[in-house]
């Protein structure tokens, strides 16, 4: 959507950012079964580039159960809390995410828009979303608050939600820019965004490695983390009424014969054509989190993704203190710059009287230096609408 800009309704806004994250030391590391070494089990992380090696990658202590037999392209295994990753295969093969990818997309914008934010849907903004895409619902005209197009993302998968979010996040090219440079902070490097609500496009690949660094970094969000682990909820119809959504991972509502999974607490399901069925899921037990990724099951059908990410959770219950780590979720962070920096001004202006101007051209214009810009744009907004 481009937004056209008017002198007369001008708000200028500057913020400072400063990203702080976890050093990693590499450790020499061997692949394969062994003793259990003095001591008890070893903690040492190894070197990131075991998980590079084609096959399955586990480091068993003598007494560990054995890694289960699951036909998944490519999975992974990781304790949600220290970023150890316990077990993994073709961690960094790449390949279609689907609509995991929306992991990426709730933590680039989320934390740009307030939930309570109104906002009144144009036609430009659902203009684009792919043939066969899974829609929630959104309708032109109708006004929502963003916190129904967020329950609309993380429970109906709509891509209609995506692309109304992306919309005020500055644009549909802007925010594909904003969650690559998001994806490489976290040290997600096989991640190329093409599309950002996850649909089949050229180019456009994630691992199962980088989804499961998104998927640990959205439950360190409390909204995130809220919504992903939403079962059911109301989205807001016309004329006042609304309609029951119910969340597509089956893990967490139990829909379709599938058994849900005893404490879990999201993630995010997906699937395209090209990229098959794809997962990420966290479950919680005895005081432990993990989190794990499925991508692409070649037997069982439509829902071998759920099982095959039960057996992982399974195991990865069972194998706690019986196995070395393979690998760490922060091993590929980018290291802090030195010092705050300066985000550089940008005024933000919209057309005056166009529909939605009061929040959509504040909100665009903001979007890109956080929710601090976007309360100061909003309290702008109420100052110059005051009264009319």
């Amino acid at each position: 959507m481009t937004i056209g800009f008017s002198s007369r309704a001008v708000v200028t806004t500057c913020a400072l950012c400063a990203a702080g994250v976890l050093a990693f030391t590499p450790v020499a590391a061997a692949v394969g079964a062994e003793p259990t070494p003095p001591g008890g089990p070893r903690t040492a992380v190894p070197q990131p580039s075991l998980l590079y090696r084609a096959g399955t990658q586990v480091r068993a202590h003598r007494g560990a159960p054995a890694v289960p037999d699951v036909s998944a392209l490519s999975w992974l295994v990781a304790d949600a809390d220290s970023g150890e990753v316990l077990a993994a295969h073709d961690a960094h093969r790449r390949l279609p995410p689907a609509s995991t990818l929306k992991t990426l997309f709730a933590l680039t914008v989320l934390p740009a828009l307030p939930a309570g934010v109104r906002h009144t849907v144009t036609e430009e903004e659902l203009a684009g979303i792919g043939p066969g895409s899974s829609l929630v619902g959104v309708a032109e005209g109708r006004t929502y608050q963003v916190a129904d197009l967020w329950r609309g993302v993380f429970l109906n998968s709509g891509n209609d939600a995506v692309h109304v979010l992306a919309a005020l996040n500055g644009g549909w090219r802007t925010t594909a820019v904003r969650m690559q440079a998001k994806a490489r902070a976290l040290g997600a490097r096989d991640t190329h965004v093409r599309s950002p609500d996850g649909y089949d496009t050229p180019g456009q690949v994630s691992s199962a490695y980088d989804l499961a660094v998104f998927g640990r970094a959205g439950l360190r969000n409390a909204d995130f983390a809220r919504y992903c682990g939403t079962a059911e909820a109301k989205f807001p119809g016309g004329g006042g009424w609304s309609y029951e959504i119910a969340n597509t991972n089956r893990l967490l509502t139990g829909a379709d014969g599938v058994q849900r999974y005893p404490g879990l607490i999201g993630v995010k399901n997906g699937y395209t054509s090209n990229a098959g069925n794809t997962l990420v899921a966290a479950a919680r037990r005895g005081g432990r989190t993990l989190v794990v990724t499925v991508m692409n099951p070649q037997a069982g059908g439509g829902f071998a993704v759920y099982e095959e990410a039960r057996e992982l959770l399974d195991w990865g219950f069972a194998a706690a203190g019986r196995v070395a780590p393979v690998g760490s979720l922060d091993a590929l962070r980018v290291r802090p710059r030195p010092g705050p920096e300066a985000v550089p001004v940008v005024a933000a202006v919209a057309p005056e009287g166009g529909p939605g101007w009061a929040e959509t051209g504040f909100i665009a214009g903001a979007a890109a230096l956080g929710a601090g810009a976007v309360a100061l744009a909003l309290w702008a907004k109420g100052r110059r609408t005051a009264g009319s």
